[in-house]
Formats: C-alpha cells, sequence, structure tokens
C-alpha cells in the first residue's frame, strides 16, 4: 500500500499521547481497543502513554511547564467526550498538536447519520432512503412514509447502540424508547435485507472487504463484541463485485471529507446492489474488531496497522 510518510525510527513520533476510555456509549468499548494500541506502540519502541478523556488530554497539554505529548493517537469512540465528532479535532487543531483520524469537518459531519446520508445522496452514492425525526414527531408516520421494515436509531451514535429493527408498527414505540435514551435527532431508516460488509481505509486505500455473518439473525453489539461464533469472511467478495465496493468505499469516504484511517459499513440486497450505511472515523481495535481483520488479509499484522495509522499523523500541519 501506498505509504506518504514512511517512519522507520519510532523517536520521529515523539511522545504519543493514547486517546481512550472518554465518556460516551462506547467508553469500554474503546478503553479496550486503547489498551490494544498502546501495546503494540509499546513494543515497537514508541513513547507512548495512556490518556483516559478530552479533559485529562487538555491539561496535559496545556500544564505550565510544556505540553507533554507531541502527537496523539485518538482511539476514543463515538461524540459527547467520545473523541469523533470534530470537538476533540478542533480543540487539536487549535493548539497545533497532530493526530490520527480524520480532521473537524470529517469527524463532525460523519458521526452524524443523517447528514452523512444527505451529503451521500447530494452526489449521487446509494444510501437506504430514511426519515430524520425531532423527540415528540410521529414514528409510524415515519416508518410509513418509507415502508416497513425500518431501522429506528439514534443519529449520533456508534457500536450498535440504541438501535432496533421494526416490522410492524406494534415494534415502532419501543424502539423510539430505546434510542430516544441518547440525545440528538433519530433516524428511521429503511431496513435493507440481505448480506453485511464492511470496508476499512488506511490512507486513502480500501482494505479487503469483510462480509460478516453473525450466527444469531443481525449483527448487534453482542454479536460485534462479546459472541465469538460470528464470521468474519474476508475478503467477502471477489473480481468486479470487491473494486466496486472498494471504489465506493473511497468516494464514500472523500465525500464527508475523511482521512487517515477509517471503515465505511454497508448492506448488499438481494439484488446484489451496495448501500451505504456510515463512516467510522476511529474503528474498534479490539480482539473482534473489523479493520485489523482485514489488515491481516493485506499481509499486515496488527502491530504494523496501528504504526501506519500513527504515520498519518504526519499528514497534518505541526508534524
Amino acid at each position: 500500500m501506498t505509504r506518504p510518510h514512511p517512519i522507520t525510527d519510532p523517536g520521529r513520533f515523539g511522545r504519543v499521547a493514547v486517546l481512550l476510555g472518554g465518556t460516551s456509549s462506547e467508553r469500554e468499548v474503546s478503553l479496550d481497543s486503547g489498551r490494544n494500541v498502546l501495546e503494540a506502540l509499546q513494543r515497537r519502541g514508541v513513547d507512548a502513554t495512556a490518556i483516559d478523556g478530552v479533559p485529562e488530554l487538555l491539561r496535559a497539554l496545556t500544564a505550565p511547564a510544556g505540553r507533554r505529548f507531541d502527537r496523539v493517537f485518538n482511539i476514543l469512540h463515538g461524540s459527547r467526550g467520545g473523541g469523533e465528532d470534530g470537538v476533540l479535532q478542533g480543540m487539536l487543531e487549535s493548539l497545533g498538536v497532530p493526530y490520527t483520524g480524520s480532521g473537524v469537518l470529517g469527524s463532525a459531519l460523519s458521526m452524524d447519520k443523517i447528514r452523512t446520508k444527505q451529503v451521500w445522496l447530494s452526489i449521487g452514492l446509494p444510501t437506504p432512503p430514511f426519515v430524520s425525526l425531532e423527540r415528540g414527531e410521529d414514528v409510524i408516520a415515519a416508518a410509513h412514509k418509507i415502508g416497513l421494515p425500518v431501522i429506528v436509531k439514534p443519529a449520533c451514535e456508534g457500536s450498535s447502540v440504541g438501535v432496533s429493527r421494526c416490522f410492524k408498527d406494534a415494534d415502532l414505540a419501543a424502539a423510539v424508547e430505546l434510542a430516544a435514551r441518547y440525545e440528538g435527532q433519530l433516524l428511521v431508516e429503511k431496513l435493507i435485507q440481505g448480506e453485511e460488509y464492511t470496508v476499512g481505509v488506511l490512507g486513502l486505500e480500501a482494505l479487503p472487504s469483510i462480509r460478516i455473518v453473525p450466527a444469531g439473525e443481525y449483527y448487534d453489539y453482542h454479536a460485534k463484541y462479546v459472541a465469538e461464533d460470528t464470521q468474519y469472511i474476508c475478503p467477502g467478495m471477489s473480481g468486479a463485485a470487491e473494486q466496486e465496493l472498494a471504489g465506493l468505499t473511497i468516494a464514500a469516504f472523500v465525500a464527508v471529507d475523511c482521512s487517515g484511517w477509517g471503515r465505511v459499513d454497508f448492506m448488499r440486497d438481494r439484488a446484489g446492489r451496495p448501500w451505504l450505511l456510515e463512516v467510522n472515523t476511529a474503528p474498534g481495535m479490539t480482539s473482534h474488531s473489523l479493520v485489523p481483520k482485514a489488515a491481516r488479509q493485506r499481509g499486515i499484522e496488527f502491530d504494523e496497522l496501528v504504526w501506519r495509522v500513527l504515520e498519518t499523523s504526519f499528514a497534518r500541519r505541526g508534524h
């Protein structure tokens, strides 16, 4: 894969803050991811330290004795203290501290599933029909507008948090009650029935696709982070279909101004058409996570993957 800023000396990275944990609904996943990233960097000789959450990082960067870190490996997940919604990125930009992952605009846009889909639709990229819903609005009318079955979920959460699948009107009230536990708008989206895929991005190249086959009916939080019987088929497709998915991945990633690394999730309907679901700008790095699985298929083991993600921070000013 193309590496515009290959680094061979761990000292070039300086002192690295591995930013993990935080206060979002995805805190536990982030802690797990962060531990793995920290250990990988330290095994490769990088001067890396774990920092839990944005306030602790800000204190370290603005201490009277001078900032303690030269760059940040952001492995926070989610919004509102989760580090994926542009707030952290704006802070680091203002302090001139380079970091991994997407910038302010890409992070903010991709964290909001509704606005991500609006951008994609504006340039003709395929994403399932949807309705955005304010609290208290008629969810039954919204579901009927696009046609059951639908998915109801918070617009600004990840890791399948607050997601429900609704096949009849009687399912909708409980779905809204669950999604409304989280801040922001709700997204009512047409449920695409078919196969689920994900494609990792490193630099501006797509990694091999992964077809996800959960033991149960759906790839939910349990199947993602707990179950040991979920199957991951990599590459998920071959030939022209794999090339099409790779091209669509990069188009979707660039459209919402993402950079560095990430992951794009799809459904492929029974007619074989791919549908874009969302972008993740700080993918999981747990034992169940998908970007490491795809990278390994490309011959990139976990420690090397973490190193290459950290290399992408050199594309930012202040490196």
